[in-house]
């Protein structure tokens, strides 16, 4: 059996396959586009590491195969970090806030989390 080593056996790594459980769906409160925002935290360091989007689908993926998957606005289709650049994100923890409308992620970062390479996609750029 030829086994995907990001989703594993029986799944083909399409996160628009997978389907959220309706009791967690109906607690989110996605924006116009159906989209909810996700920040991700590093396990241990608690450093932010970057904010992402994600849809049901999305979500529903990562708690299924515990990598962080997210949605791209520009590109228009799903991403699975780490799956092109070897900097993946193992989820540790999944939260949803207070008022259903956004998504906390723990992880533990392999390599940068950021696109340019950075540890963080908040290194760059300290306004005060």
């Amino acid at each position: 059996m030829n086994v995907d080593p990001i989703t594993g056996p029986g799944h083909d790594g399409d996160p628009s396959r997978y389907e959220l459980d309706p009791a967690v769906a109906e607690r989110l409160k996605l924006n116009d586009a159906g989209l909810l925002p996700a920040v991700v935290q590093e396990d241990g360091t608690g450093d932010v590491l970057m904010l992402a989007w994600m849809d049901t689908h999305a979500l529903a993926h990562t708690l299924a195969t515990r990598r962080g998957t997210y949605y791209s606005r520009s590109r228009g289709e799903y991403w699975i970090k780490g799956l092109t650049s070897g900097h993946v994100q193992e989820v540790t923890g999944v939260r949803l806030d207070c008022d259903g409308d956004t998504i906390l992620l723990t992880v533990r970062q392999t390599g940068g989390a950021c696109h340019t390479g950075d540890h963080t996609c908040f290194d760059a750029d300290k306004l005060l």
